[in-house]
């Protein structure tokens, strides 16, 4: 992995950054957990995400971050479709069975969760913080990993539940403040 630096008047110059040091450096960012859901009846899968943002209000549209030799690359381009369920605190077992712990692959992972079908075709889940309905508006190829803008076309909202966080390899969630 490269990193380019240019500062005011500076030539560009290359700087090597070992792997094992950048991803510890990337755990030192929490992250909402997400499980991004892709394809639909038998031919469908999923992954659990950190890599989810915003892009923008208007049209609304999310940024997702994927490993094209996921199981979930070429369902997502069969399909064209993929739901973003942001998770609430209550929800780590869905993280851990999207995310392939226990051997869990394809249809399996939609196992222990109540879904939804979306207008898509893409199954929601039940009680999530947040769902986001979107269709690929665009997929950019860089080095390992695919990123997915996705244009929204519906959203749910779940009222009074705390967020799933990940940070520094771990689930965790928000403490609640003390005494005040």
């Amino acid at each position: 992995m490269s990193v380019f630096y240019s500062g005011a008047g500076a030539a560009r110059r290359e700087l090597s950054v070992e792997p094992d040091l950048f991803k510890d450096s990337m755990r030192h960012l929490a992250g909402a957990v997400s499980v991004v859901t892709v394809g639909r009846g038998d031919d469908r899968t999923g992954f659990t995400a950190t890599s989810v943002s915003s892009l923008a209000v208007d049209p609304a549209s999310v940024i997702v971050s994927l490993n094209r030799d996921s199981s979930s690359w070429p369902v997502l381009q069969r399909h064209g479709t993929f739901c973003v369920n942001v998770l609430a605190h209550d929800q780590r077992h869905v993280a851990e069975s999207f995310s392939g712990r226990g051997g869990r692959k394809g249809i399996d992972r939609y196992k222990d969760a109540e879904w939804l079908e979306l207008s898509t075709g893409t199954l929601a889940l039940a009680h999530a913080l947040t769902v986001l309905d979107c269709e690929l508006d665009d997929a950019i190829e860089r080095h390992s990993h695919g990123i997915l803008i996705g244009r929204v076309r519906a959203v749910t909202l779940r009222a009074n539940a705390e967020p799933l966080l990940y940070w520094h390899g771990a689930y965790r969630q928000i403490a609640p403040q003390s005494g005040k």
